[in-house]
């Protein structure tokens, strides 16, 4: 089993949705079972509650269902249970790779490595962009997934 955890701010929007998008190509790419995902944020605001509404309808427009997922912190123990750790963006993955143990830093990726041809490193903030910033995050991790479930299948030799 290859476990990947997303990372983000407060674990209920970005971080989330990416979860939920992997989960479901994973699913259709036949690799249940094979490949699990989880989320976290690197802060604690939110623990213990579901996704923003917003990103839970966003992403149900497109049959992914965010619903039953709930926020967490980061723990010391996810850098040795996880294969990969993605952060959402830069910012993360400074403040990850600050707190991961020498033999796990190699771990901890930008999510958005697996989408070069979008043409940056980092998903927005869906809270700071226009009326349609989670739509944009999920059109952004969808690109990502895809390239994200490749890798997988190449790295830990899926295919």
């Amino acid at each position: 089993m290859v476990r990947v955890l997303f990372v983000c701010t407060g674990n209920i929007c970005r971080s989330p949705t990416a979860e939920g998008v992997a989960r479901k190509l994973a699913g259709e790419r036949g690799h249940k079972g094979r490949i699990d995902f989880d989320s976290a944020g690197t802060h604690s605001y939110h623990e213990g509650e579901p996704p923003d509404a917003r990103s839970i309808e966003a992403a149900a427009r497109r049959g992914i269902d965010l619903s039953n997922q709930r926020a967490r912190r980061v723990r010391t123990d996810d850098f040795e249970t996880f294969e990969l750790i993605l952060a959402m963006d830069r910012g993360h993955e400074k403040i990850l790779k600050r707190q991961a143990p020498e033999s796990a830093l190699t771990r901890v990726r930008l999510f958005l490595g697996y989408a070069p041809h979008l043409g940056t490193p980092d998903v927005p903030d869906p809270y700071y962009g226009a009326g349609d910033g989670f739509e944009q995050v999920l059109d952004m991790v969808e690109a990502a997934a895809g390239g994200l479930i490749d890798a997988i299948e190449r790295e830990f030799d899926l295919g």
